[in-house]
């Protein structure tokens, strides 16, 4: 009791000052009356209208200079009265600022009569520019600032296509009420009472920081998982060079008792031979399909899951193709089949998890050569995953796998004609015109999944057709944080800017400008490509000497490799419970069939030399096949 006595004045104050805080004028008086009858004393706070007097002062001051152009005022009150934690750590804030800048170096050829003063102009385009180069650096990779970067550089903006809003009639006013409603927000939160401090420190913030904990976990087992697979790779590789190496070693110290080094050298450069891969049991297909089609949701999912695992963990060579082969033969996916009811049919099941799964299968099916080969027999398939994934919505990931599986599909010459026909284009611009709010996997394969559709002449044309808005997507994702897009934009613009009507147009929005501002943050690999892309701007051709024909539906294009990717398994929905059944032994538990595995002839692609040059790519790749390194 004593312990209260002791603070009772102060925490009848932060009473009163939340009370006040909140408008709760009323009670505040029946509370103020109550403790003076009680002789209870109240705590004296700081006096909340003098200070709300101050605030309201600054607030109209930053305004009269944001209306009158003074940009000197303006920034000494905004740097003088606005926290710098808010200022370098905020991101609205930080935004805002961006655009405050942009209004006070436009303000003279706004608001002139006549021409602007020209030393007066030259020292606000200058003032931006130096901001451009300290804090507003921070912003260089965020796409909706970007081509604003270019503004110091462009003679007459008024007139120039990429800051065309900035000119129009409600820009000012719709930025000065964001200034408005920001500066309400700051200095009511400079006057926010103790109580309501305490509660957010010790209350509702614990659950953010939990959840923001949580996430962050999820995240970091994901990139865990990917990080091991791509360590027990190098490990292989690490012994297989440690064994040449050793070999080579012996064959040099043979030399010193005269045997013959050639002969033993030849022997030590020889692949090595690894140890036998077992061949994994054959399985029952027609009941697994049986299962696939009329059994529990559940049962679907741990099937479709099992089916994956043995494409995704088998070993490279002839297990797994050995796998592949027995899948293709039974027609897991009934491809073939006619019937109402199918495996395929699974990607529009009601269940999200097997949704989920049966795109996963599909999508590990389109990272094999032979399994592209095997779905690409009809357009069905093709069409079921347009239609998936124009409707998907729901499921994050089901989309990714369904958009990895049409990518690698655009590997295929009548596929990219049949995609390009059906308007595949158009959803791609529309969904990259939001790239910040697209997973870094669905980002990476629907930019390069629109390069290869742009290689073809035929998805050129179709570019044409909105010109300005492809351009100022890829413009846009030149600059965005994700480097490894990187290679596919430069490759998707180099290809369409061989179409003059499409030059003409990346001309007139200044896109040397916004080029050029990548040349000088980019790496050497990046500049010289760009450097082709702006020669491509320039040339006066009619027609592209390599333009591809679109009567050529020859697959020989296509390089025959594989390249399975970790996020094919990554973020699995379900667990086992006890006693449940999955994987590897579900299958040989449950689905084990007479022995008909046997290994098979690898088709032999053409040759080809991995890709090195300098300009953008021009040919069809993956990402997946120009991470490893794979011709392209």
């Amino acid at each position: 009791m004593g312990d209260i006595l002791a603070h009772e004045s102060e925490l009848l104050g932060l009473v009163k000052e939340y009370l006040d805080f909140a408008e709760f004028e009323d009670t505040l008086k029946t509370f103020s009356k109550e403790c003076k009858i009680k002789g209870k004393p109240l705590s004296k706070s700081a006096c909340g209208s003098l200070r709300d007097s101050k605030s309201s002062i600054i607030q109209k001051d930053l305004l009269a200079a944001f209306d009158s152009g003074d940009q000197k005022v303006f920034f000494d009150l905004w740097e003088g009265h606005i926290p710098s934690s808010i200022r370098a750590g905020d991101s609205l804030a930080q935004k805002l600022e961006f655009y405050l800048h942009i209004h006070f170096a436009i303000y003279l050829l706004k608001h002139s009569t006549g021409r602007p003063d020209k030393e007066e102009l030259d020292e606000r385009i200058s003032y931006f520019k130096t901001y451009l180069e300290t804090k507003g650096a921070a912003l260089s990779q965020t796409t909706e600032f970007l081509p604003f970067y270019a503004l110091p550089f462009v003679p007459n903006p008024m007139v120039h296509p990429s800051f065309k809003e900035l000119f129009q009639d409600p820009w000012t006013p719709e930025l000065k009420l964001k200034l408005e409603k920001f500066l309400a927000l700051i200095f009511k939160a400079s006057n926010t009472p103790k109580l309501l401090t305490l509660y957010k420190e010790n209350g509702q913030s614990n659950k953010e920081v939990l959840q923001q904990l949580h996430q962050q976990l999820v995240e970091a087992e994901r990139r865990s998982m990917t990080y091991l697979k791509r360590y027990n790779k190098i490990q292989v590789d690490y012994h297989n060079l440690i064994g040449v190496t050793a070999e080579l070693v012996d064959s040099l110290e043979a030399t010193v008792s005269g045997k013959m080094a050639s002969t033993m050298l030849r022997a030590s450069l020889a692949p090595v031979k690894l140890k036998d891969v077992p061949l994994l049991p054959s399985l029952d297909y027609e009941k697994l399909k049986k299962d696939l089609i009329w059994g529990s949701d559940r049962l679907k999912a741990f099937l479709l899951q099992a089916l994956r695992w043995r494409l995704t963990t088998s070993h490279p060579g002839e297990q797994r193709e050995t796998v592949l082969q027995a899948y293709i033969s039974n027609d897991l996916l009934d491809c073939h089949s006619h019937s109402q009811r199918s495996v395929l049919q699974l990607l529009h099941s009601e269940s999200e998890v097997v949704r989920q799964y049966a795109a996963r299968l599909v999508n590990a099916f389109a990272s094999l050569a032979e399994g592209r080969r095997y779905l690409a027999q009809s357009t069905k398939v093709l069409r079921m995953l347009e239609e998936r994934l124009k409707e998907e919505d729901k499921d994050v990931i089901t989309r990714e796998n369904v958009l990895g599986a049409l990518q690698k599909f655009s590997l295929r010459r009548p596929l990219q004609t049949a995609m390009i026909q059906d308007g595949l284009i158009f959803w791609l611009i529309d969904v990259l015109e939001e790239p910040d709010s697209l997973s870094d996997y669905t980002l990476e394969y629907s930019v390069a999944l629109l390069m290869n559709l742009c290689l073809r002449s035929t998805g050129k044309n179709m570019c044409a057709k909105v010109a300005g808005l492809v351009l100022k997507v890829l413009s846009d994702l030149l600059g965005h944080e994700n480097r490894e897009i990187q290679p596919y934009v430069n490759g998707a613009l180099y290809s369409i800017l061989s179409i003059p009507s499409i030059r003409e147009e990346a001309r007139a929005m200044g896109m040397e400008d916004i080029l050029c501002c990548f040349i000088k943050e980019g790496n050497a690999e990046m500049i010289r490509q760009i450097e082709f892309i702006i020669k491509q701007l320039h040339s006066e051709e009619l027609l592209d000497g390599v333009l591809e024909s679109d009567d050529d539906e020859d697959e020989d294009d296509e390089e025959d490799h594989d390249t399975m990717e970790a996020d094919l398994d990554k973020d699995e929905l379900i667990q086992p419970q006890l006693g449940e059944l999955s994987g590897e032994k579900l299958l040989t538990t449950e689905y084990l069939g007479i022995m008909t595995n046997t290994g098979k002839v690898r088709r032999k692609g053409a040759a080809g030399v991995q890709w090195g040059g300098p300009e953008p790519l021009c040919r069809p790749i993956t990402p997946g096949g120009h991470r490893t390194g794979y011709p392209v």
